[in-house]
């Protein structure tokens, strides 16, 4: 690995500090509160597959540009009429009235944003900000992601939405506002994420690169060469202790 010279920190929020599956379960379980734990996991699958497709699909161009809120409420919906179902197959559909309730579809939707940080987050932000700028790069919307990080106590220099560039990660439009913004070459940047696939959009823009292990990530593959692993947030902290020169 080439000497690391890094002048900012560019940290994904969604899985890596942010604990998304946990947040979107606890609104599942408001909404159908009979469904056992199974029923849980197969509607959180249901969620995590639409936002997955739609995204893709907007980046492949066979769907217009649309924001993270919008997604979210059709994956609520889906989630709900799913759960419906389930609920009247069961023989519960007393405890599914909220899969018919539309406040309670707009708030399984807002789930998306009330998701706990990780145990090491807030703390690891706040070491590493003592120095570097800290740049966050979400594919959330603007919107929601100014209510995740009220949420999670997260704390930045910067925090960039992917609706800014009206696309999603790993389109490199999205980097490219941390670099605009930061005003660096790329290669002065440290992207960081517990997304193996967001790391290598990062990579092929030039930003340098650092895998944190998280229970909901990606993890790399054996192709992968990134510039640093971690544990967490205060294990990276460490390596770019020693990894960097003093200031």
């Amino acid at each position: 690995m080439s000497e690391l010279k890094i002048d900012a920190v560019v940290l994904d929020v969604l899985g890596t500090l942010v604990d998304e599956p946990t947040g979107i379960r606890a609104g599942i379980r408001e909404l159908a509160p009979a469904l056992d734990d199974s029923g849980i996991e197969r509607l959180l699958s249901l969620w995590q597959r639409h936002i997955d497709r739609e995204q893709r699909r907007i980046l492949d161009g066979a769907r217009p540009y649309a924001t993270t809120e919008v997604l979210d409420r059709e994956a609520a919906r889906l989630v709900a009429d799913a759960a419906g179902a389930v609920a009247d197959a069961a023989g519960a559909v007393a405890d599914a009235d909220g899969a018919d309730d539309p406040a309670a579809v707009a708030a399984l939707a807002l789930s998306g944003r009330r998701l706990p940080p990780w145990s090491d987050t807030v703390a690891g932000l706040a070491r590493l900000a003592e120095r570097f700028p800290l740049i966050g790069l979400s594919n959330a919307s603007r919107t929601a992601l100014l209510e995740l990080n009220a949420h999670a106590g997260l704390r930045w220099h910067q925090a960039l939405s992917a609706e800014d560039a009206r696309t999603y990660k790993p389109d490199p439009a999205v980097y490219e506002l941390a670099v605009t913004v930061s005003g660096r070459p790329p290669e002065r940047l440290l992207m960081v994420a517990a997304h193996a696939w967001d790391l290598r959009g990062a990579q092929a823009l030039g930003l340098r690169t650092a895998y944190v292990a998280r229970p909901v990530g990606d993890p790399p593959s054996p192709a992968d060469r990134f510039d640093l692993h971690a544990d967490g947030l205060a294990d990276l902290a460490d390596q770019l202790d020693r990894s960097l020169p003093p200031q």
